[in-house]
């Protein structure tokens, strides 16, 4: 399913032309100002297209969840700021999403200006996928563009009424970059991946991954798992988990998971421990099979960090989602560290590296590692869906290349 890129327009199409533009500026905001402006910097190379072809580009995004109604904590007016200093570029804000105060704005963008509309989630029709409040974004423009990965997987207005407006004007609805390169990425890594093929999946619950695994085991060569996930098979196992978290409605589950996977299923094989989940708790290594009842498993161990990254060196394809400890803890953040690095020694090797999830991102960004990785998806829940093999509403709906 290959879709229409910004790149396959001819720039007559783009010069003077209104062109809306759906970006995942859903960033955090304290005091005022933008936190962590990894998401604004990856929708760039998108923008600077546009304005190098002059189009009057309007961008429409989400913050938060303000629950289809204006609430000041969500406005995007900082964000507008945040990209007038990245971006070299005039910035218009409209504090509303649609109306005359938006149609007069539009009427007075010149080429190669940009306007960021307010938070669209202030509108309830956002959510609700309304069909009107669609028609009435695609009126402001010759041009859709979904730049916004992390939001393809609903089908909200400004991701899916709003294309489907355009298509049925006969306009375009195409896929910006981060976007096309998003899809590129993960398709490969499930549709063709250099082998051998590893994917490490972690973070707390089986039950939230369980069509990941089941998607992935017939393609990977060999699947590391880690995290809280990994206690439910523990359980699977007959071991003591202590205090950790499990699912026990999970467990049956889990053992008929392992009985199919075989040898492709790679399991921890010792853990760090603590009487609490908290900085400074007194944390000591064990064997997966020498839990205490008493204690919690917070972090994979130093033996397991080397197994993993035994399979991670051997590996011409890595797909990772999820930590695999609770990594926000400096104390039982190691074993995703651990990964961490091997995975960016493999990708110096010449192995096609690739991040999905928040958390993920995160802890490659603590470890100092963001940029020795191939590729670090923006997706999140649509990372996962995608790699779960389901249509995402928001690519679904553009423009057949």
């Amino acid at each position: 399913m290959r879709k229409r890129i910004l790149s396959d327009l001819d720039d007559v199409l783009l010069r003077g032309r209104r062109v809306l533009v759906r970006v995942d500026f859903n960033v955090p905001i304290e005091n005022g100002q933008v936190a962590d402006d990894t998401r604004i910097l990856a929708s760039l190379p998108t923008l600077t297209w546009l304005i190098e072809r002059e189009a009057r580009t309007m961008l429409l995004s989400h913050l938060g969840r303000p629950g289809g109604r204006r609430d000041a904590a969500y406005t995007l007016a900082p964000v507008a700021e945040r990209l007038r200093q990245l971006i070299g570029a005039r910035v218009r804000f409209v504090d509303q999403v649609h109306g005359p105060a938006v149609e007069s704005a539009v009427a007075v963008l010149a080429p190669g200006e940009v306007m960021l509309l307010e938070n669209v989630r202030f509108e309830k029709g956002e959510e609700e996928d309304d069909a009107a409040l669609g028609a009435q974004l695609a009126a402001l423009a010759d041009v859709y563009v979904n730049d916004a990965f992390g939001t393809a997987h609903r089908a909200h207005a400004t991701t899916s009424a709003v294309p489907r407006a355009m298509r049925d004007a006969g306009k375009p609805a195409v896929a910006g970059f981060l976007v096309e390169k998003e899809l590129r990425f993960l398709g490969a890594a499930l549709a063709d991946p250099r082998r051998p093929f590893v994917a490490i999946l972690g973070g707390a619950k089986i039950s939230g991954k369980i069509d990941v695994v089941e998607s992935l085991l017939p393609r990977v060569d060999a699947l590391l798992v880690g995290g809280a996930m990994a206690n439910t098979f523990f359980r699977a196992l007959g071991l003591e988990t202590g205090q950790s978290l499990v699912e026990p409605d999970r467990i049956a589950m889990a053992s008929e998971l392992m009985e199919r996977a075989g040898d492709k299923l790679v399991l921890p094989t010792d853990c760090l421990v603590a009487p609490a989940a908290k900085a400074g708790a007194r944390a000591t290594v064990c064997a997966r099979d020498g839990v205490p009842p008493d204690q919690r498993i917070l972090d994979i161990g130093p033996d397991t960090v080397a197994a993993f990254g035994v399979h991670i060196a051997r590996a011409a394809t890595v797909l990772w989602n999820g930590p695999l400890g609770l990594f926000e803890v400096a104390d039982f953040a190691g074993g995703t560290r651990g990964v961490a690095q091997a995975v960016a020694e493999a990708t110096g090797r010449g192995a096609t590296t690739i991040a999905g999830g928040g958390d993920t991102a995160a802890a490659l960004e603590q470890a100092g590692l963001s940029d020795r990785v191939t590729h670090v998806s923006t997706g999140g829940g649509a990372s996962l869906e995608f790699l779960e093999g389901r249509t995402l509403p928001g690519i679904a709906v553009l423009d057949d290349a």
